[in-house]
């Protein structure tokens, strides 16, 4: 039985796997990926690496094995080239027999009013009608989707967006690669749902505000109208559908949707969940680009969170 990690090269992959590195020994980690020599440094350790992509189902065949714990990291492409890819990973899981199908979903999924969420919510779905054992991962949005561009931020001397005075309760990659870790090397116990956030929500204008207490600068929350917010991501070089996806997100977050602070998160990893200010202390300790002209003034959760 292996646990196989798919997108093992993005930034939620590549972190579950050097978790899964602490626990078992490297022959029992599967990395799944589209371009091997990104996966270098994992088979230099050891890690078998498995070619796949999600865009050709024919390559999904030999991914997966009967009895296999799975955690499938969902793709960053919008709307109905995301279900193509998702269901074409499902099938191959089904047809496999794994042992669990563990996903990375996002938060309170059901009743998700953003595309982004409907479409983690129609997953969840397919993967229930196959009947594989499965635990959906709801994973609420990340401290990176902000501190990753602190960069562009910095230089602009404001946070954008377009959440008004919602508040949104993150926490870092690292926290949820330990908790997928955990869950796909469990023995029993599992629930079939985890929601999956920061303990505390925090709004743009305090993450503004934190900003400038890190680093003496006079940073502010620049709130836009939404076609306001659209027209500066469309200038600083954002696809529009990608634009269009997180005007939405902000406008979940400014409904109050990614706010939620259950604490399985931090049951389930055992620990306090990594706080907006410590990951801005530790982004600014290991230092940041400031950027370019195509650089996004905008937190890109889909490239964040996922990515192959």
């Amino acid at each position: 039985m292996k646990l196989v990690v798919t997108g093992a090269t993005g930034k939620l992959g590549r972190a579950v796997v050097a978790e899964l590195l602490r626990l078992v020994p490297a022959e029992r980690v599967t990395a799944v990926v589209r371009d091997e020599a990104k996966a270098a440094d994992l088979a230099a350790q050891g890690v078998p690496i498995r070619m796949a992509d999600y865009t050709r189902p024919d390559t999904l065949a030999e991914v997966f094995g009967p009895g296999d714990r799975v955690l499938f990291v969902s793709t960053n492409v919008p709307g109905a080239e995301r279900m193509a890819q998702h269901a074409a990973v499902i099938e191959a899981a089904k047809a496999a027999e794994v042992g669990l199908l563990a996903y990375t979903s996002v938060l309170d999924a059901p009743n998700a009013g953003f595309s982004i969420g409907r479409d983690h919510w129609a997953t969840e779905q397919l993967i229930t009608a196959t009947g594989l054992p499965s635990v959906m991962l709801r994973n609420g949005w990340y401290n990176e989707n902000y501190t990753g561009f602190l960069g562009p931020t910095m230089q602009a001397g404001r946070v954008f967006g377009a959440a008004g005075d919602g508040r949104v309760a993150t926490a870092a990659v690292a926290d949820y690669a330990m908790a997928a870790a955990i869950v796909l090397t469990a023995d029993d116990g599992l629930r079939p749902v985890y929601e999956l956030s920061g303990d505390t929500a925090w709004s743009l204008a305090e993450f503004a505000a934190e900003l400038s207490a890190q680093t003496g600068a006079d940073i502010a929350y620049d709130s836009m109208e939404p076609a306001q917010y659209k027209a500066i991501m469309l200038d600083a070089g954002v696809p529009e559908a990608s634009a269009d996806a997180l005007l939405e997100a902000d406008a979940a977050i400014a409904r109050g949707e990614l706010s939620a602070t259950p604490g399985d998160l931090r049951r389930l990893i055992g620990r306090p969940t990594t706080t907006i200010a410590a990951s801005v202390t530790s982004t600014l300790a290991a230092g940041y680009p400031l950027g370019g002209a195509h650089d996004s003034p905008s937190p890109q959760h889909e490239s964040n969170h996922r990515g192959a």
